[in-house]
């Protein structure tokens, strides 16, 4: 597997490694020892969740105030354009993003560790998103930064997108400091 690094420290790319042929493919989407071994993440995943969304939606950016959640995302079928924050105030990057495309033909997974705001823009006509978490999801700590927030530039490559109420009605990355 080719583990690709960002300009945030901590956040990753991770490409497994594929093995096709005519049948079709194999890869491992995840197996606790070697990712530990060879990318590092010895967090313990306690959840998986999956997320299906049509094209347009965009979903985040999202984080728990007191229970925040490492995430190892990926796309089982669709395309995003995927988002992580750097909320770690002691961080270099605090307040930094980055971004990659997930795909169901790219298989690439995006880790995005605990602390970080997290979200989703569907670029395909729909996608079905699943990703492992380092902790349980509360309702009540749940918090988000609105999708367009001018402090963090986010290029995200639409102009109005599909919103839930709740991501219509989120906080600016300023009320954080």
């Amino acid at each position: 597997m080719e583990i690709i690094k960002t300009k945030i420290r901590d956040c990753l790319i991770i490409q497994p490694d594929i093995y096709e042929d005519d049948r079709g493919f194999f890869f491992e989407s995840f197996q606790d020892r070697r990712y530990a071994e060879e990318v590092g993440l010895r967090n313990r995943f306690v959840q998986d969740s999956h997320s299906h969304s049509v094209k347009d939606v965009i979903r985040g950016l999202h984080f728990q105030k007191n229970h925040p959640q490492g995430k190892l995302i990926r796309v089982l079928q669709g395309e995003i354009f995927d988002v992580a924050v750097d909320l770690r105030r002691a961080s270099e990057t605090f307040g930094c993003w980055e971004s990659v495309i997930l795909s169901d033909s790219n298989k690439a997974q995006f880790w995005v560790p605990p602390e970080f705001a997290h979200g989703f823009l569907v670029l395909s006509d729909t996608a079905d998103v699943e990703y492992k978490t380092t902790d349980y999801y509360y309702p009540s700590d749940e918090a988000s930064i609105i999708w367009n927030d001018p402090d963090l530039q986010i290029p995200w490559p639409i102009d109005t997108p599909i919103l839930s109420l709740k991501d219509r009605n989120s906080g600016r990355f300023s009320d954080l400091k």
